[in-house]
């Protein structure tokens, strides 16, 4: 089967068409439906809200989303039916979204209301006679589908197969986002329900991500935050500026947009949990910013917090080192420097982690690190802490060992050596 594109063109649908329920028609549920039905699938639509289903069902898009009602009239009873009766069009799906609503209640805890009603409108139809998957689409935090959704249903002796497959879409651009996305994710705890979740999008020229349940929910919410943080973060520098005065904010900001550090290039060196920030800029710039905002009679709080969480950081590492070691065992650190293809070494994490050790009663330390060695033996007097001359010596003198510098030659360490106790306070371990 083919379906058309974005201009009208077909594209060829290589997979058999699926039958496929749409549980709520708003931006997502709308855009999730009608991009599925473009690529040549059976989709049916619903939503409670009858009056919604009565507009869709007339051509019209009842809010303004660019490509959705020209999507609507091109596949409108071709391959996306508009459906009243729910019963009847859940029994012959194959895949069911669940694409409704999850505000937040008055204390900030997610409302699923309106997830359980829909389950529950789907449950008498979820038996054994095929093998079908739920999809909750919906933003829900991490867990909700493993602690809540799977168990409900099952007391309600529904079978199903139960995943999450978060949303990235843009109001504005959910279209053109939908067709072409930058990546698929899919949380699902069942190699048949992510294959079946793959067929579906397989003719999406985008990667697609299998991870676990609560990881496929947190990637949504991770997104988002991060997307508020900096938002947030944006709009406290501008109130800085102006407690200072005579800074061209919008100049200040376009000129920061020409950072080459994010134009066409990759955040992960930034946008990446570690053990904290050093070295000499970023530590003595963030203090001085928030000196110079109190001065001018303003509190920086997302500034503040960033650099009581950096400070806090280490800590985090030295109870990972700590859980899974005792003092009197040899502790292997590897890497010095701040980061790694640089022996720069001031206010580096490993220093800090190495003096907290120190007061909890580790005195048998080894480290290494390619570069930085002499420069940190030079600017740090620690005792009882042996510096190895190669990798391979101190993974063999160390029995638990923890990377704090995400050297490239680190990387597969782990797998030569893997009796050892790892912990990687840079995620980087392979």
């Amino acid at each position: 089967m083919e379906a058309l594109g974005v201009g009208g063109k077909r594209e060829k649908k290589e997979n058999a068409a699926l039958n496929i329920l749409v549980l709520g028609l708003g931006f997502v549920g709308l855009t999730t439906a009608l991009g599925l039905a473009e690529k040549g699938n059976i989709v049916y639509g619903f939503d409670s809200d009858t009056s919604r289903n009565d507009t869709l069902l007339a051509g019209t898009v009842p809010f303004l989303e660019p490509g959705l009602e020209d999507a609507l009239n091109r596949n409108l009873n071709e391959t996306f039916f508009i459906q009243y009766d729910l019963a009847e069009v859940a029994r012959k799906s194959d895949v069911i979204f669940i694409c409704v609503g999850t505000p937040a209640g008055v204390d900030g805890e997610t409302n699923l209301d309106y997830v359980y009603s829909a389950l529950d409108s789907i449950i008498p139809v979820l038996a054994g006679d095929k093998f079908r998957v739920v999809v909750i689409k919906s933003t829900v935090p991490p867990s909700t589908t493993r602690d809540k959704i799977i168990p409900y249903l099952s007391e309600k002796g529904a079978i199903a197969a139960v995943v999450n497959n978060p949303e990235f879409l843009r109001e504005g651009n959910c279209w053109n986002d939908f067709l072409y996305p930058d990546r698929i994710v899919c949380g699902a705890s069942q190699e048949e329900a992510i294959q079946a979740m793959r067929n579906l999008y397989s003719s999406f020229n985008a990667p697609f991500y299998a991870v676990s349940l609560n990881t496929g929910e947190f990637i949504k919410y991770l997104s988002n935050t991060f997307l508020a943080t900096l938002i947030s973060y944006s709009n406290e520098m501008s109130i800085i500026a102006g407690t200072i005065g005579d800074i061209a904010v919008r100049d200040a900001f376009r000129i920061l947009h020409k950072d080459k550090r994010w134009v066409d290039c990759s955040m992960q060196s930034y946008v990446y949990p570690g053990c904290g920030f050093g070295g000499y800029c970023l530590p003595k710039d963030l203090e001085s910013m928030i000196f110079q905002a109190k001065k001018h009679h303003y509190k920086p709080q997302i500034l503040q917090s960033v650099m009581d969480i950096n400070i806090s950081m280490p800590d985090s590492a030295v109870k990972k080192i700590i859980n899974t070691s005792s003092p009197q065992q040899a502790i292997g650190i590897l890497g010095l420097s701040f980061k790694p293809e640089s022996d720069d070494v001031r206010d580096t994490p490993a220093a800090k982690i190495i003096h907290l050790l120190r007061e909890h009663g580790y005195t048998n330390l080894k480290a290494y690190d390619p570069v930085a060695n002499d420069a940190f033996a030079s600017c740090y007097a620690f005792d009882h802490i042996e510096y190895c001359s190669s990798l391979d010596e101190l993974c063999n003198k160390s029995d638990t060992i923890a990377l704090v510098t995400a050297w490239p030659q680190f990387a597969a360490i782990n797998r030569k050596f893997p009796d050892k106790q790892w912990i990687d306070c840079r995620y980087y371990l392979e």
